[in-house]
């Protein structure tokens, strides 16, 4: 308190004109602040520190004490570091709400989850997905908003299994107080007409009859690049079987230069009816 009320008495009697502010005809002068209270000390007391006077700069204090007066701001934190000579604490102080005031802490929202679906072709090739957003975005001010469209390119690499995540750092909304959400693609696999994915396998379904299915067939099975493999079985095929053929599946996510199984599935298509001489037959051939 010592100093402002100093600083107040120099800054009255040398605030004016020769004569404006004091005594008429009596000595002027003027005095700017420089920010730094080591100078206002000088300028009042002529040195560097008013208590030298009193007490000795390597002396003891009265109570045997050994005091440091070279700097009677240390103690204070009003050294040099502080922005302009003030304490830490102001300098510090002044970010988001000016003097005093404090920094509003920002958390980011949680991630936003949306489905993309390929089919069992992009998958195997691989392939871009461009996708499109909305999300709000401040304006200049920081404190309004405005809604923004935006292409989000997905890449989707060959074999990726579904559940696989793909993640856009900080796309989400965007408010004052807010960090905004990343935006997050979960691949998910597309219905196929023809197949069924099993991993980096894909199982294709292949109806017998039940005639095929006793006797032994031959199905020819289709593939994800437009070819056809046969696949000759001459044993009896019960419901459910499958015949694996290697290495004509999924690229493996690993390594996209092998490739999954390919698995025939045999469902066998059983007559609704028959007639009498066919059961009669049929009972004749087939053991009890």
């Amino acid at each position: 308190w010592k100093v402002r009320a100093l600083t107040s008495q120099r800054g009255l009697k040398g605030s004016g004109p020769s004569g404006g502010g004091g005594v008429p005809g009596g000595p002027s002068f003027s005095y700017s602040f420089q920010g730094d209270p080591h100078a206002i000390f000088a300028e009042f007391f002529g040195g560097r520190s008013p208590f030298d006077q009193f007490f000795p700069r390597n002396g003891g204090g009265p109570d045997g004490e050994n005091m440091d007066t070279d700097d009677p701001f240390a103690r204070f934190g009003m050294g040099g570091s502080g922005m302009g000579g003030f304490p830490r604490s102001f300098s510090t102080g002044m970010g988001g709400g000016g003097m005093g005031g404090q920094m509003v802490e920002k958390h980011q929202d949680p991630p936003v989850l949306h489905d993309l679906r390929v089919t069992l072709e992009e998958v195997f090739s691989g392939c871009t997905k461009r996708m499109k957003i909305s999300h709000k975005r401040l304006n200049a001010d920081r404190r309004t908003t405005r809604m923004e469209d935006k292409i989000l390119e997905v890449e989707i690499k060959k074999g990726w299994k579904e559940g696989t995540k793909v993640t856009f750092p900080k796309e989400g909304d965007e408010t004052p107080t807010n960090i905004p959400a990343d935006v997050v693609f979960v691949v998910k696999d597309k219905p196929h007409p023809v197949f069924r994915r099993d991993g980096s396998d894909i199982v294709y379904p292949a109806k017998v009859s039940l005639r095929e299915a006793l006797c032994g067939c031959t199905v020819n099975a289709p593939t994800l690049d437009g070819r056809t493999v046969a696949v000759t079985t001459g044993d009896v095929v019960h419901p459910g079987m499958k015949r694996r053929i290697t290495g004509e599946g999924l690229p493996l996510p690993k390594r996209p230069d092998r490739r999954g199984d390919l698995l025939v599935e045999y469902q066998v298509a059983f007559p609704e009816r028959l007639s009498q001489s066919a059961k009669e037959t049929i009972a004749q051939v087939l053991p009890p």
